[in-house]
């Protein structure tokens, strides 16, 4: 680190100059990273997918459908609107109310634009689309692009939202803890730069990879959080050093100690997003990418774009004092540490007892698959979409797809046999309502009625769109009605349980339940690899760091508590519907993403106070007062940093898409609880209560340790 420090702090102008090439340079693609984002991220390799391609390449079935809900509207105007819309020659095919009387009930009706062309831009489909409806009174559009359009849409506006927010109250923050204008503001300068040029590096990398429209809400908490921790404590120290060296001597020292804690916070942070991304589910893979690039530009920004600034503006960094500041809160700290060493049971089990509290709603934690619900409800795409949903589709839960294979043509009497066994076999279970095949479609109930049917022309000629609907060469597609939603466990447990039964014709299932099966069933397989890999790495580096086997078991457990403890409000806070806050399952990636950033965030707090106490006790060889001291000098820091996390996620608690929300109120929560409870009373107390056993390690040599933070 000392050759890294001397270079930084003698290349500082190359840096600087270098830093500002990359912000114009990258903030050029950054504007361009809202086009580039499309879908929710939920998707992954498997049966659902390929049934879906057949469906659309082999059955027909639309690439994207646009829907038009009709309120209050004549028969004429509707049609008016339609005609305008087939002049537009984008549709391949209309279902229009006026034909189909199913598709209107009294003053409410729709019609499905459906496009087979997949060559077409879809958000510019739905702009030409709109110029139609709009002109059209009682006339709304709505369907999978334009809700999907209208999220990405949301998701800017809770950027901005959240933004105007976080940065002014996280500037208050700063202003108190430094006290000085210039200070203050170099943290939000290196949260900036983070993010332009980080959005500007994801917008080269989804030139060639689809990345989801949560990553537009999701990458910027990350990296604005983490960039202005990350700055903050390197100014905290950089000041520290001021004091008693010279400025280029008091950079490399704080480069060597502030920048050595950044980088392993950096490493806690990776190891969280590596993890999740042994997920193979398209959002986890996003939000490990986005936090990566984030998080590297994060870590460059603080170790060279900061030191360089710092560099330029020596003494000014201490100008504009606005807010008179404590120069030592070590007295007061260290009285509330002493506090604790006093009644170190009493302490434990209080905080245990509100941890606890706080886990026992987990136990009626829903998991969903955000839909429709994660857009705000003043979104008309969304209402217009649940009007129609409501009036025509209340009697029908879910559909799946089944495409069975066969050696031979469907339409023999053999395959007409095994179409049958097939249709009974399907129809067994309890959940299923009805299906569709060539029997319902002709109303003839055996193989060889149906076989001598089909051999008369003029009946083969009516019942040839029913062919062409359901068989296709060796492929035959049977839908399948259930009567229980998607996302139910009963749903789930037909799609496996059918996905590995042995069937007389090879077998491949799809639609909606079996893409919720195969997201959960993803999720549950590699959960608990990923929290493996998260506990082991962060166990290992614990103890290579503490040389303890006691340090990061306890670290390990707290967190797993405090995490586990911030689920449970989280259910309590959206399934109860509290703090008018609208009732909401919560969204299955939420546990997943906020276990593996926050294990590796708060990794940073416990190493920040643990070294301290750490070098304060090979110094004494006292336990307790090694305790004492090393929360006396940390927890200012740590506490301005946990602040500066919980408004800046926690600014996100006010945007309108609910799995957004949701992330960033759990990891405001988590981070809350950990600064609190676990870092602030848990931790101490503990580390009285064990005295030196908190330091045993088999066979360990003792020698100075070197490291400082």
């Amino acid at each position: 680190m000392r050759k890294l420090s001397s270079f930084i702090v003698k290349s500082h102008k190359w840096l600087l100059a270098l830093w500002i090439i990359a912000a114009i340079g990258f903030g050029y693609f950054a504007i361009q990273l809202p086009s580039l984002l499309e879908g929710d991220g939920f998707r992954t390799d498997g049966e659902y997918e390929t049934v879906e391609n057949q469906l659309t390449e082999t059955f027909d079935f639309p690439e994207s459908t646009l829907l038009i809900l009709f309120e209050n509207q004549s028969n004429q105007k509707i049609s008016d609107t339609l005609e305008n819309i087939r002049d537009l020659n984008l549709a391949s095919h209309i279902d229009s109310p006026i034909v189909e009387e199913s598709m209107k009930k009294e003053n409410i009706a729709y019609a499905s634009i459906h496009f087979d062309n997949e060559s077409l831009d879809m958000n510019e489909v739905i702009k030409e689309v709109k110029e139609v409806t709009s002109k059209a009174e009682g006339t709304t559009l709505t369907g999978a692009p334009v809700i999907s359009e209208d999220i990405n849409k949301a998701s800017q506006d809770d950027l901005k939202r959240a933004e105007l927010i976080g940065l002014p109250v996280a500037l208050v923050i700063l202003l108190i803890a430094f006290g000085t204008v210039v200070a203050s503001l170099l943290p939000l300068i290196i949260g900036g730069v983070t993010i332009g040029i980080g959005f500007g590096i994801l917008s080269i990398i989804g030139q060639n990879t689809q990345l989801s429209i949560f990553i537009l809400n999701i990458a910027p908490m990350i990296g604005l959080a983490l960039s202005i921790d990350f700055a903050l404590l390197f100014i905290n120290r950089y000041r520290e050093e001021m004091v008693k060296q010279s400025k280029s001597e008091a950079l490399m020292t704080t480069i060597e100690t502030a920048g050595r804690s950044i980088l392993f916070s950096a490493v806690c942070v990776f190891i969280g997003l590596a993890a999740m991304s042994v997920i193979e589910v398209d959002i986890f893979t996003n939000i490990a990418i986005g936090g990566t690039v984030v998080i590297i530009v994060a870590v460059l920004a603080s170790i060279t774009l900061l030191p360089s600034l710092l560099y330029v503006l020596g003494p000014t960094v201490n100008k504009w004092r606005l807010i008179p500041t404590e120069k030592d809160t070590t007295p007061r700290w260290r009285k509330f540490a002493k506090g604790i060493m006093k009644r170190p049971v009493i302490i434990t089990l209080a905080a245990l007892a509100i941890l606890v509290i706080g886990v026992l709603p987990v136990t009626n934690m829903n998991l969903t698959i955000p839909t429709i619900n994660a857009l705000p409800e003043s979104y008309d795409s969304r209402s217009s979409y649940e009007t129609i949903d409501t009036t025509f589709f209340s009697d029908q839960e879910s559909t799946a797809y089944v495409i069975a294979k066969r050696n031979g043509d469907w339409l023999s009497e053999e395959g007409l046999k095994q179409m049958k066994d097939l249709q009974e076999d399907l129809t067994k279970p309890e959940i299923v309502e009805s299906i569709d095949t060539l029997y319902t479609a002709s109303e003839i109930d055996s193989p060889e009625n149906l076989t001598a049917s089909l051999d008369q022309p003029q009946f083969r000629e009516q019942l040839e769109p029913a062919i062409e609907q359901f068989i296709a060469d060796d492929a035959l597609m049977i839908p399948v009605y259930l009567n229980v939603a998607a996302n139910s466990s009963e749903a789930q447990e037909l799609m496996t349980k059918w996905s590995e039964q042995n069937w007389q014709a090879s077998m491949m299932f799809g639609g909606q339940p079996k893409f919720n099966q195969e997201i959960y069933t993803e999720i549950s397989d590699k959960i608990g690899l990923t929290l493996a890999i998260i506990i082991i790495s962060t166990f290992i580096i614990l103890m290579i760091a503490f040389k303890s086997i006691i340090i990061p078991l306890k670290a390990i457990l707290m967190n797993v508590i405090g995490l586990t403890s911030t689920f449970g409000v989280l259910v309590w806070l959206f399934q109860g519907g509290h703090f008018g806050l609208n009732e909401a399952d919560i969204a299955l990636i939420l546990p997943v993403i906020v276990f593996s950033l926050v294990f590796g965030l708060s990794m940073d707090y416990e190493v920040f106070l643990i070294s301290r106490i750490h070098e304060f006790y090979l110094e004494t060889g006292d336990n307790t007062k090694s305790t004492v001291e090393g929360l006396a000098n940390t927890s200012k820091i740590i506490t301005s940093a946990a602040l500066i996390m919980i408004v800046i996620t926690g600014a996100f608690a006010f945007t309108g898409v609910v799995p957004v929300k949701q992330i960033g109120i759990g990891i405001a929560i988590a981070i809350f609880i950990d600064a609190t409870i676990i870092r602030l009373l848990l931790v101490p107390s503990l580390m009285k209560l064990l005295g030196d056993w908190n330091w045993w390690l088999p066979f360990r040599k003792k020698k100075k340790n070197t490291m400082n933070a």
